[in-house]
């Protein structure tokens, strides 16, 4: 019997990335590859998808927006709901760690699936300890 596919969490910075062809496009998409034939899980924070929409709505406007929705559900990405728990677990990070609110529930996801955080925000050096980061190029 195999072992479960390994589950990557992408934080905003990193769906960003491929979303805007920037640096750290490359490694998004070979997750989301992998995650499409089985050999690996690729999940957010609904959350940092709400963080993404925003910043894309103020950035590029509603219709580009409403475009990522459409997109980020066809893809291969499990959303992860900001449950109670998921909840006051980011509201404990960040009440002990110098990051975002909203990161704090990228952190949260990782943690609780056991998965490896992909980012390329320096603002997760703060939270090393607590889970594996995979650091994706800066733009």
């Amino acid at each position: 019997m195999s072992a479960d596919p390994a589950y990557y969490i992408l934080d905003s910075y990193a769906l960003l990335a491929y979303l805007g062809d920037e640096a750290g496009k490359k490694r998004v998409r070979e997750l989301l590859g992998s995650a499409t034939r089985g050999q690996s899980r690729v999940a957010m924070s609904l959350i940092n998808l709400g963080e993404v929409l925003y910043i894309t709505e103020r950035e590029l406007g509603l219709a580009r927006a409403q475009e990522v929705v459409a997109m980020s559900e066809q893809l291969p990405l499990e959303i992860v709901p900001a449950t109670r728990e998921a909840v006051f677990l980011a509201a404990h990070i960040k009440a002990r760690y110098p990051v975002a609110y909203a990161d704090a529930f990228a952190v949260a996801a990782a943690r609780s699936l056991n998965g490896v955080l992909l980012t390329g925000d320096p603002e997760f050096e703060a939270v090393k300890e607590l889970v594996e980061i995979e650091w994706i190029q800066h733009a």
